[in-house]
């Protein structure tokens, strides 16, 4: 079962649980995109299949806001947005302190190697960019809240990694996290302009998991 933050004719935004996949992927677990869509179909009865644009990603182990079209008029407004940067995403994270700063900007060109998955800095790579703002410390980790400008492939993960804070619990970029932890990543709060009438909403999503409730 989805957890629905908001609906309308034109929107569902929901909140993502950790290690479920936004779609369909070679592990062939339930994915986000075929619930919402089963969702959609159930409740207002929908015969044939649902159209439902998956406009912005998540990777698989992050949690919080996810935002889906239900019309393609509407998926085609928030790409723009996308591409405009009039999509805002803010994200929480628990990572190494290891003396970071109070507030900052990381900027860095970021290579993907789609065979192995993975993401490093690397002058040929893509221009990625944000603005963190330390929230709380405690036992030698920090809360940090994220103002994402470039949307890269694991950009957030591997832009605090390089420079010594990795993310807890992140098994892909964190050399000291231990099986069976879970990344503490969240998608915490998406802001854009309604696709149609053009109003400014804002959605938030407040993890309630180990270890951001050591300070939430």
């Amino acid at each position: 079962m989805i957890k629905v933050i908001y609906e309308d004719n034109h929107l569902l935004v929901v909140d993502k649980e950790i290690n479920v996949p936004i779609q369909e992927d070679s592990s062939k677990d339930r994915d986000l995109l075929t619930m919402a869509k089963e969702y959609i179909k159930e409740k207002y009865q929908k015969p044939g299949n649902v159209y439902l644009g998956l406009v912005h990603r998540l990777d698989r182990p992050v949690s919080g806001v996810c935002v889906f079209a239900r019309t393609s008029k509407a998926a085609g407004r928030l790409s723009k947005l996308i591409t405009d940067k009039e999509f805002r995403k803010e994200y929480l994270a628990v990572v190494f302190d290891n003396g970071l700063e109070d507030k900052g900007t990381f900027k860095d060109r970021l290579l993907k190697d789609s065979a192995a998955n993975m993401v490093r800095v690397d002058p040929g790579g893509k221009e990625a960019s944000l603005d963190y703002e330390v929230l709380k410390r405690k036992d030698g980790l920090a809360l940090v809240r994220i103002d994402l400008h470039t949307g890269r492939s694991h950009q957030i993960r591997v832009q605090f990694a390089s420079r010594n804070h990795p993310l807890y619990g992140d098994q892909r970029y964190n050399r000291d996290a231990r099986p069976g932890q879970q990344i503490a990543l969240h998608a915490f709060e998406i802001r854009f302009k309604h696709p149609v009438s053009g109003e400014e909403l804002s959605f938030t999503s407040k993890p309630d998991r180990y270890p951001f409730s050591i300070y939430l």
